[in-house]
């Protein structure tokens, strides 16, 4: 090649980088300008901030709205918890999210989340995913938890003798939260109350506690208080796992009497039993998914019982009559399913403080919604507030009406508690059968007021009472039961 040529192939290889730099520029520049419309905050916290100080406040929803209203009905963008995010608005986004699940998007939670709870089902996509949902379904449908209604009645009948009986005043949430985390630890891995079911305890409240908080892994965050107090909980999961691999060994444990002997010894299609470390961040995951959304649900409902006195009674009436038919025998699934108007309070318990305010997902390719582009990796987020608390849904959505529940309830997509369509919580009858049994054995032991009518609620990471909702309690006698 001489001079000429080089210089004249050199030149068109700048030219045609030069086209291809422009080209890209113009469709980098293109898709910036059909980003959402929205703010993406500090630098590195984003609005991280603002939404998590709106949450503890009880104004998740107002996080959205104000969005919502200054940049338009549909979408906007933001930056929360490390990831740039795209809020969809109301059912309409909520459909085209689960339409499009594993195809545009898949199901996911901030990194910071993921990093806490390493291989549970949070961290999965896809079909590993569905995989690993459907092993923790097996033993968590209604089928299998049916022989473990008398364990769960027996645990809460005993806490509440001890811890409620003979008291004039307490408060109801802790109570609550201890006793369920009993419950937990009785059917998932036969953990009796002692010393180590207190140490699990005392780790899954600083898990719980910096969870959602900025992710920042220095010392003295309460993020790094949550890794902390997670790789306690996997110790503690980890000496469990060796006694039972034993017990079971000599024939002193059966696969089937817990969540942990189902997970070692449950086999997937290939013959493949779970990895000790998925075991154990499964079993965390279901610890905070099943049981906090359980505690939320029972303290909330027993203040909403208390302010509005009909539902009480109509509750009452349907509890005591279960309660006579079954006399001093333990209560049965058969019962669970006489509970209906029970259950009608309980869901709209759920659409008033829904226990995760959040659903995220994580864009698979560019997407394409509300005249704007969503780019591939951004999360996508919707808030269960957006349709349970929204007049376009729910009269007067501010009201505690159970009646909203009666024939086919609310409309499609309006309320998800427990998420929707692939994705729906796999504890969510887990979290049903425990609610139905604590409350009716609260009602039917019982009499209580609040103490303080105007208790705020928190959201950090869930819903809770500020101050724990103190309550007066009497106890019912067998003689104002049978008058009822």
């Amino acid at each position: 090649m001489d001079i000429s040529t080089e210089s004249m192939a050199i030149s068109m290889g700048v030219l045609l980088l030069a086209a291809f730099l422009l080209l890209l520029n113009k469709s980098s520049a293109s898709t910036k300008t059909h980003l959402p419309r929205g703010t993406m905050g500090w630098p590195v916290l984003g609005e991280t901030l603002q939404y998590a100080a709106l949450r503890r406040a009880n104004r998740g929803r107002d996080f959205y709205e104000e969005r919502r209203k200054r940049y338009g009905p549909q979408i906007c963008k933001t930056h929360l918890l490390g990831s740039p995010v795209a809020i969809l608005h109301g059912s309409a986004g909520i459909r085209f999210l689960h339409s499009n699940e594993n195809k545009l998007v898949q199901s996911t939670w901030p990194s910071s989340i993921i990093t806490l709870f390493g291989n549970s089902l949070f961290g999965k996509a896809g079909d590993d995913a569905k995989d690993l949902r459907a092993t923790l379904l097996t033993f968590l449908k209604p089928e299998a938890l049916q022989k473990f209604v008398g364990t769960v009645d027996s645990i809460v009948n005993e806490q509440l003798s001890r811890d409620w009986v003979g008291k004039q005043q307490i408060k109801a949430f802790p109570h609550i939260k201890r006793c369920l985390f009993s419950v937990a630890c009785a059917l998932f891995v036969s953990l009796e109350e002692g010393a180590l079911q207190d140490e699990l305890y005392a780790h899954f409240l600083d898990l719980l506690t910096g969870m959602m908080k900025i992710p920042l892994d220095l010392p003295g965050t309460l993020y790094r208080k949550a890794i902390v107090g997670s790789n306690q909980i996997r110790r503690i999961l980890q000496t469990l796992i060796e006694k039972r691999r034993k017990d079971l060994a000599s024939g002193s444990a059966s696969s089937e009497q817990d969540l942990l002997s189902f997970l070692l010894c449950n086999k997937d299609e290939r013959g493949n039993t779970m990895a000790e470390g998925d075991v154990k961040d499964n079993i965390m995951m279901l610890l905070i998914a099943g049981h906090d959304t359980s505690v939320i649900t029972v303290t909330m409902l027993l203040k909403f019982l208390a302010l509005n006195r009909d539902c009480y009674r109509e509750v009452l009436r349907e509890q005591v009559g279960i309660a006579h038919a079954k006399g001093e025998k333990q209560l049965e699934w058969s019962d669970l399913q006489k509970m209906k108007y029970t259950w009608r309070a309980a869901q709209e318990t759920l659409r008033i403080h829904p226990p995760s305010e959040d659903t995220w997902r994580k864009a698979l390719v560019d997407i394409s919604y509300g005249g704007f582009i969503i780019p591939k990796g951004w999360k996508l987020l919707w808030s269960t507030n957006s349709t349970h608390k929204s007049a376009e849904y729910f009269d007067d959505p501010e009201k505690f009406d159970p009646s909203r529940f009666e024939g086919n309830g609310p409309s499609p997509y309006t309320f998800l508690p427990f998420g929707g369509g692939p994705r729906m919580c796999p504890g969510n009858e887990f979290a049903r059968m425990v609610i139905l049994v604590l409350i009716h054995n609260i009602v039917t032991k019982f009499e209580w007021d609040l103490v303080d009518v105007n208790e705020k609620v928190s959201v950090d990471p869930m819903p809770a009472p500020v101050d724990g909702l103190p309550i007066q309690i009497r106890c019912l006698s067998v003689a104002s039961l049978s008058a009822t």
